[in-house]
C-alpha cells in the first residue's frame, strides 16, 4: 500500500477499489432483466434462494466472531436477514420451502468461501459483511420497490423483507457509522489491502451467481 493509499480513510479506498466490480454485479444481464420487469416471478424467487445460502453462511459464522477485535464491532442483530429470507421463502415457495432447496455452484463456492473467512480470517469476513449489508443498504431497496411494483407484493411485506430493515431507522447515518467502523478497523496496511482484494472477491463470487441464474432464465430471442 503506497503513502497516498495509507492516508486515505479505509472506507473510501474499499469503495474505490471495488467500484469496477460492484458496477459489473449490478449491470448484470440476469440484474437488468429482473429489475426490468422482463423476468418472472420465479426468477425473483431462485435469486432469493440463492440469498439464503449465502447469508446462512454470513451469520452462522457472525456468532463465534462477536469477541473478535477486528470483525466483533461490525456484527449487528439489526443487520442479519437470515430469518427475513426464511419468510419470503416461506411466502413465494410455501411452507416446504426447504424441500429440494439447491444452490447453484456458484452460490455453493460463494457460501463456503464467507464460511472460510468467518472461521479462519476475521478481517476477510468483514470484507464480505461489508459488501453484501451496505449493498442492501442501499441498491437493496431499489429491488424492493421494483418487486413490489412487477410482481404485487405488499410494500415491506412478505416476499421482500429482506430488504426491509426494521431495526435501522436512518440507512445514511447507519452507513456513515459502519464506515466510522471500517476506519478504525484494527489491522495494518498489509491486512487492509488484503480485505480490499477480498471485497473485490467478494464481488466476483457475487457476479458468478448473477452469471449462472442468467443461463437458468434466459430471455427467449
Amino acid at each position: 500500500m503506497d503513502a497516498t493509499a495509507a492516508a486515505t480513510p479505509f472506507s473510501t479506498l474499499i469503495r474505490t477499489a471495488s467500484h469496477e466490480q460492484h458496477t459489473e454485479a449490478e449491470t448484470s444481464s440476469f440484474m437488468s432483466d429482473l429489475l426490468g420487469g422482463r423476468l418472472g416471478v420465479d426468477a425473483y424467487t431462485r435469486y432469493t434462494e440463492q440469498l439464503w445460502f449465502v447469508y446462512r453462511a454470513l451469520e452462522e459464522g457472525a456468532q463465534a466472531l462477536r469477541g473478535d477485535r477486528v470483525a466483533g464491532p461490525f456484527i449487528r442483530a439489526e443487520l442479519m436477514r437470515t430469518a427475513e429470507l426464511e419468510r419470503d421463502l416461506a411466502h413465494l415457495r410455501g411452507a416446504d420451502w426447504r424441500e429440494g432447496l439447491e444452490p447453484l455452484p456458484a452460490t455453493a463456492a460463494y457460501a463456503a468461501r464467507v464460511a472460510e473467512c468467518a472461521r479462519d480470517w476475521p478481517a476477510g469476513y468483514v470484507a464480505h459483511h461489508y459488501t453484501r449489508y451496505l449493498g442492501d443498504l442501499s441498491g437493496g431497496q431499489i429491488i424492493r420497490d421494483k418487486a413490489e411494483r412487477t410482481w404485487g407484493f405488499a410494500r415491506k411485506g412478505d416476499g421482500v423483507r429482506f430488504y426491509v430493515f426494521e431495526g435501522i431507522s436512518n440507512p445514511a447515518s447507519f452507513k456513515r457509522d459502519y464506515r466510522e467502523l471500517l476506519d478504525a478497523v484494527d489491522a495494518d496496511d498489509l491486512e487492509k489491502q488484503r480485505v480490499v482484494d477480498e471485497c473485490k472477491r467478494a464481488f466476483a463470487l457475487n457476479t458468478a451467481v448473477f452469471r449462472e441464474l442468467g443461463e437458468v432464465f434466459p430471455l427467449s430471442a
